[in-house]
């Protein structure tokens, strides 16, 4: 049977998802490590070869591995905490500002004291090199390759790790930055080289040369990881596929994500939100909002058919202009640490206990409370069950903590400062989930809530009262959703070409070339990656806008439509696009529309793991209940004795009325006094406000047909 395994590598846990063809997939997760991410990876493949029937030394178990996709924080990390490469820049004479100019829009426009990020390469490594192409890629100035070669004696000298060339009007004619190129290879071997046209060939410079400075700031570091990790599986003798998580929500071979680094900076939630759609098929339900809470970050996104896609994005206030998933992300973890501001109001995060030391519960020195403190002492976390057993929660630490830095100061109880921090993360969350619905226009109302993450499902109840959302669907496997994710996805490569026209004035023939050389390059490395023609699929997108606007918009137009040159059609498309993002066009006006990129994605299908639904149990659950534990009531903010069901033993159609408590080895999932559930067909945990049963009636299908 084939056996996959997804790895998702947080800042507090590594999560595993393991499926067999036929078989229940199995989760499980180990503490991280950050000092080397890829130890954490074998601890947690040595747990699961252990929990083989029979159980399995790792070497053995290693050696049945026939895919192992993997999503990784390396590289988000080192730029949040600035810790990535020592960096040098070529680039055009004049211009090498730009890094710090960026596009002159102060992000802050009303605070005279807000200042600009600093740049990933510091001013004197920038190098300013003579030479000029004009707009359509004619040389005006020869490149000065003596200057060159200064430059690369100045960051040989300085100890310089990567090197970025970027110089203007280079994506209409690569020749300049090629010829720079070639000669930091004969001069610089050891050095990480990222050349623009190679990695974003397309208009707009500070984009393009903000992209290529994170590539190169990143690059040496995942390198560094992923020789450690793939030194590591080869050690314990996996011989199978690795594959590395993208932003986009595909993967790619680690060859390449060496080489295009910045691809992963958002690699590891990238995986949720194709799982999230997965999960409300059952329901009828085509879109989703997911979101997913782990020990340091919150990440929210929406998907609408398919995860949403934005061409241009920030992490850590530095632009970069590849294809990535919409995700935001915030500081509202587990390990957030609640502090009081310098007007004693209490705050949550951004600040993270992290894996170690930890909250405060969990023993290991650390002495500031955290999120998963308030959630021991509010009984939403059971003490000896917390990862299944096999990790103690000190309750007496948790609260020592709340007392001492919250409690005390704000002259509240322990149990009401904890309250207090719970209803603080939650509405932090929920202005999380506001930025990828209302502000991209959409409602939240209209959208199942996919809570993931270890802590998501003991938080989602009051995040969905806060947003009036009436269902969410928790998955069995919701604390490593993206790990699970990562295996349902697709290889996919992205281009982009800058074609400046207006759509009624296009040289089709021309447009038609530079599709069909994209697509080539996209099925040149699909065949390396053993993809079939039968299994590749090349989606076409325009960047356009209305003559004279800021901002472009990003469509699909079908490939029938290029080949025909049907400008008329094309331009609806726009126009509906337009209008669903902004809730206007312009299309009784009919003004001019300007093509600005045109992009290709290549995408290789692959083999998905297959699963079992529950056979049906009806909708008694008695058989799992667990107990009776006192927890805190956020409807009547009062403490009750409230029935604890261990969801591995509940089975499709069981039901329960809220308040209620589901734990899993996992996660626990808090079903508030507003929510009923119902555990649907895929074994997920639907939660549906009180008198709404019409949202999960396919789950009582069954019971309907055999009244």
């Amino acid at each position: 049977m084939t056996l996959k395994i997804g790895i998702d590598v947080g800042g507090t846990f590594t999560d595993f998802a393991v499926t067999r063809d036929g078989a229940e997939p199995a989760i499980f997760k180990s503490l991280s490590t950050p000092s080397d991410p890829s130890i954490a990876v074998v601890n947690g493949l040595t747990d699961i070869a252990a929990a083989q029937t029979p159980p399995q030394t790792l070497e053995a178990f290693a050696a049945t591995i026939d895919t192992i996709v993997h999503g990784t924080t390396v590289t988000t990390n080192a730029t949040l905490t600035h810790t990535g490469a020592k960096c040098g820049l070529l680039t055009t004479e004049g211009v090498r500002d730009a890094l710090e100019m960026r596009r002159g829009i102060r992000e802050e426009q009303y605070n005279n004291r807000y200042t600009n990020v600093k740049p990933l390469v510091p001013r004197y490594l920038r190098a300013c090199i003579k030479g000029r192409l004009d707009r359509n890629g004619n040389e005006v100035t020869p490149l000065d390759l003596d200057q060159v070669r200064q430059a690369i004696a100045l960051f040989k000298q300085d100890g310089v790790q990567a090197v970025s060339i970027c110089f203007m009007n280079s994506f209409a004619n690569p020749a300049h930055e090629q010829a720079a190129a070639k000669l930091v290879r004969q001069e610089m071997p050891g050095a990480y080289l990222s050349v623009s046209t190679d990695l974003l060939p397309s208009i707009r410079f500070y984009e393009r040369i903000s992209t290529t400075a994170l590539n190169s700031y990143v690059g040496p570091k995942l390198n560094h990881y992923l020789d450690q990790l793939v030194g590591r599986l080869k050690g314990i003798g996996f011989h199978g596929l690795l594959l590395i998580m993208q932003s986009n929500g595909g993967v790619i071979s680690p060859q390449l994500a060496r080489e295009k680094a910045a691809l992963t900076l958002l690699s590891g939630p990238a995986g949720g939100p194709g799982a999230g759609l997965f999960y409300v098929k059952p329901h009828n339900q085509d879109k989703c909002i997911t979101t997913d809470m782990g020990g340091t970050s919150f990440e929210a996104s929406v998907a609408v058919g398919s995860p949403m896609i934005k061409n241009d994005g920030e992490i850590a206030r530095h632009k970069i202009a590849l294809p990535m998933l919409d995700i935001h992300t915030i500081g509202a973890g587990g390990g957030s640490i609640g502090w009081l501001d310098e007007g004693g109001m209490l705050r949550m995060g951004p600040q993270s206990a992290g894996a170690d030391p930890g909250p405060a519960c969990y023993g290991k020195g650390g002495k500031l409370p955290a999120t998963t403190d308030a959630n021991v002492v509010l009984g939403y976390l059971d003490p000896n069950y917390f990862a299944g057993g096999k990790m103690k929660l000190d309750v007496g630490a948790a609260r020592t903590a709340i007392e001492t830095h919250i409690a005390r100061p704000m002259g509240l109880s322990i149990e009401e400062a904890a309250a207090g921090m719970y209803r603080v993360a939650c509405n932090n969350m929920a202005q999380g989930v506001r930025e990828v619905t209302i502000k991209r226009g959409f409602d939240p109302r209209e959208f199942p809530f996919i809570p993931a993450g270890g802590a998501g499902p003991i938080h989602s109840c009051l995040i969905c009262e806060e947003l009036e959302i009436p269902l969410q669907i928790v998955p069995r496997e919701s604390s490593v959703l993206c790990a699970f994710g990562m295996l349902m996805s697709e290889l996919k490569h992205d281009f982009v070409r800058t074609f400046v026209s207006k759509l009624d004035a296009v040289d089709w023939k021309k447009l038609t070339a530079m599709v069909d050389e994209m697509a080539a390059e996209g099925a040149r490395q699909l065949t390396e990656e053993r993809i079939p023609e039968a299994r590749r699929r090349h989606d076409i997108k325009f960047d356009c806008r209305y003559i004279k606007q800021y901002h472009e918009v990003s469509f699909l137009v079908p490939r029938d439509l290029v080949a025909k040159g049907d400008a008329a059609a094309i331009a609806r498309a726009f126009h509906a696009e337009h209008n669903r993002l902004y809730g206007y066009s312009l299309e009784a006006e009919n003004p001019p529309i300007e093509i600005i990129n045109v992009r290709v994605q290549s995408i290789g299908f692959t083999d998905k793991p297959s699963y079992r639904g529950d056979a049906w149990a009806g909708d008694d659950a008695a058989s799992a209940v667990k107990g009776q534990r006192s927890m805190y009531i956020p409807e009547t903010k009062k403490f009750a004795e409230v029935p604890v069901y261990d969801g591995h033993k509940m089975r499709f159609g069981n039901r329960i009325d809220g308040p209620a408590m589901i734990e899993q080895e996992t996660t626990a999932i808090f079903v508030s006094a507003a929510y009923d559930c119902v555990v649907d067909a895929l074994g997920s945990f639907a939660i549906y406000r009180k008198g709404r049963e019409d949202l999960v009636q396919s789950c009582f299908a069954r019971e309907e047909a055999t009244a």
